[in-house]
């Protein structure tokens, strides 16, 4: 990395990056690593754990450059921070007792900002603005519910989940201002993450698992309809819906 950053003969590109521009690959790669683990692949799985390596060294050398930390700093301040954090694990016998652990993670983060003087003025200061929308909702509900701003059960999370749609609807039915809209979808869509939450199941895995359905129900559209020297754009609506149930009828048998 720092042959990369070299300005005597380093690659142009590179040198040309900063903690912005290069922030959007840190996402990227982060991702692609979390895609390798959903299919199973552990040799692409080692590929992308380097690649998200790479991320956290090119980042680390920028700093370097300024005189800010290094990576070896990086990496003694996680090892600092994992220690503090699992006193139950390093900690003496008293910390080491099961009652000493529920809880402990959250108190010592809360401790360590008021350590640095870090003023949180809401118990949701501190949930990234960067996380995926779905995955923010998720935390942003599971902070107020340690409060008790919580639906006690599932069901009036669905009852709140018809009311949203309702609204959605109505909205639709007087013609749609495209700002309403978008502000009923979300509320919409920040509900599912609230049923989700409800039970137990990540609403980005289960989307992931849901894109990747279609991809493959589609994938068999477009090979049915090529092997009968077609394309999609050249059948209609209903035979690709039949098509599909057919994909559907497939996974089914294979499953069984």
């Amino acid at each position: 990395m720092a042959r990369l950053r070299d300005p005597d003969g380093g690659c142009p590109w590179d040198l040309e990056q900063n903690f912005a521009t290069i922030a959007p690959y840190t996402i990227e790669e982060a991702y692609e690593v979390a895609d390798a683990i959903e299919r199973g692949e552990l040799a692409e799985l080692k590929d992308e754990l380097g690649d998200l390596l790479f991320q956290v060294v090119f980042h680390a050398r920028m700093a370097e450059e300024q005189g800010a930390f290094n990576f070896a700093d990086v990496v003694q301040a996680v090892c600092e921070k994992m220690i503090r954090r699992h006193p139950h694990v390093f900690g003496d016998d008293e910390q080491k007792t099961a009652g000493a652990v529920a809880g402990r993670w959250e108190e010592i983060k809360a401790a360590e900002k008021a350590s640095k003087g870090v003023a949180q003025q809401s118990i949701l200061d501190d949930v990234p603005l960067a996380l995926p929308a779905l995955s923010r909702a998720v935390k942003l509900q599971n902070r107020a519910a340690r409060v008790g701003f919580d639906w006690p059960e599932t069901r009036q999370v669905i009852d709140k989940l018809n009311e949203e749609m309702l609204e959605l609807s109505d909205e639709i039915a007087k013609g749609g201002d495209p700002d309403r809209l978008e502000d009923e979808m979300g509320d919409l869509l920040f509900v599912y993450a609230n049923l989700a939450r409800h039970m137990k199941i990540d609403p980005e895995a289960a989307l992931r698992r849901a894109n990747a359905k279609f991809r493959r129900r589609f994938g068999w559209i477009e090979q049915s309809l090529a092997a009968q020297g077609r394309k999609p754009e050249e059948s209609s609506l209903e035979e690709m819906d039949a098509l599909w149930n057919e994909a559907k009828r497939a996974e089914r048998f294979q499953d069984d």
